[in-house]
């Protein structure tokens, strides 16, 4: 695969996704460039934003094995991971696996779960494997876990745990669309009913296991030169030092910034990444990484705003 290929794929991937989900470019852009960069993606935004449904556009123009888990405040670890059962006629223990044993995962509404079923998913984000009863289950390297989450103000919800967070490659904010893309989904679901099955739009899947592959191999053969890379660990050390922050950014961070650049370069056509792609994606990439010190929160700051006043102080490079 060339980049004139991965460009093109990239531009049907997004016409199939838009099929179902409209006014909502940038962020299609952002789970994909997540999904490419081996990362996992977090999306928060109020009921009725077409978070579940973005994910599942997403899933179904990925031609591999997804599964879905509605996370309840009952919900516990075993649910999520699986868990070993004797059979009796064997007179021997049986994983039965559960939903994580898949290549896609949508953890829906991950932040209604108590912590400790939050965690279950640790390991396997980070590791991409699990842990049951002693044994190690491998996942596989396309294992891609999208969670949406509703905002942390809203009744019976639970922050996720910051080694959690630290996992996220990305934490995208969806807010309400504009006017004129309200209008037009309601025109187009006066002729399509709301609950329309996404077989029935027409979603093709275009991504297999193999050409994942081998646009993951044409990323990791972009050219970051050492500015860029300084640049990227500069921005990030910024964060553990500014006074608006009361914990910053960890290496993980700088190695995830770095593997989304590369990819957002390729999307772009180009074998070297700029400083505009590093500008661009450090808001999504640590914006659930970092903690506001309390003065700040006081004076009503955000984590964006914060991180746009680093990047505005920082030169980049020439």
């Amino acid at each position: 695969m060339n980049l004139d290929e991965f460009r093109n794929l990239v531009v049907a991937i997004r016409g199939e996704i838009a099929k179902t989900v409209q006014g909502q470019d940038a962020l299609i852009d952002m789970i994909l460039i997540s999904i490419f960069a081996r990362g996992h993606c977090l999306l928060e935004g109020p009921p009725g934003t077409a978070k579940t449904l973005l994910a599942r556009s997403v899933s179904a123009v990925m031609d591999l094995q997804y599964r879905r888990i509605q996370f309840t405040p009952d919900l516990m670890p075993s649910d999520v991971l699986g868990v070993n059962l004797f059979n009796f006629q064997t007179s021997q223990f049986h994983l039965t696996k559960g939903p994580v044993f898949t290549n896609i995962l949508l953890a829906d509404e991950i932040n209604r779960a108590p912590p400790k079923t939050q965690s279950a998913l640790l390991q396997a984000m980070n590791e991409r494997m699990v842990t049951i009863d002693g044994t190690d289950y491998p996942l596989g390297l396309d294992f891609f876990v999208l969670a949406t989450q509703n905002p942390i103000e809203q009744h019976g919800t639970y922050p996720l745990p910051e080694a959690q967070l630290d996992r996220f490659l990305f934490k995208l904010v969806i807010d309400f669309p504009n006017r004129e893309t309200e209008i037009a989904i309601l025109k187009r679901h006066a002729g399509q009913p709301i609950q329309t099955k996404l077989n029935e739009v027409g979603i093709r899947p275009l991504v297999t296991s193999s050409i994942l592959a081998e646009g993951r191999a044409l990323i990791d053969s972009i050219h970051l030169d050492d500015s860029i890379l300084t640049y990227i660990v500069d921005l990030v050390r910024a964060t553990r030092s500014d006074p608006e922050i009361l914990q910053g950014a960890s290496t993980r961070a700088a190695d995830a910034l770095s593997a989304a650049v590369r990819v957002r370069a390729a999307f772009g056509g180009r074998q070297y990444g700029l400083p505009d792609d590093v500008q661009a994606l450090l808001v999504p990439a640590l914006r659930h990484r970092i903690i506001l010190s309390p003065a700040a929160e006081i004076d009503g700051r955000t984590t964006e705003d914060v991180l746009r006043t680093i990047l505005n102080r920082m030169d980049a490079p020439r």
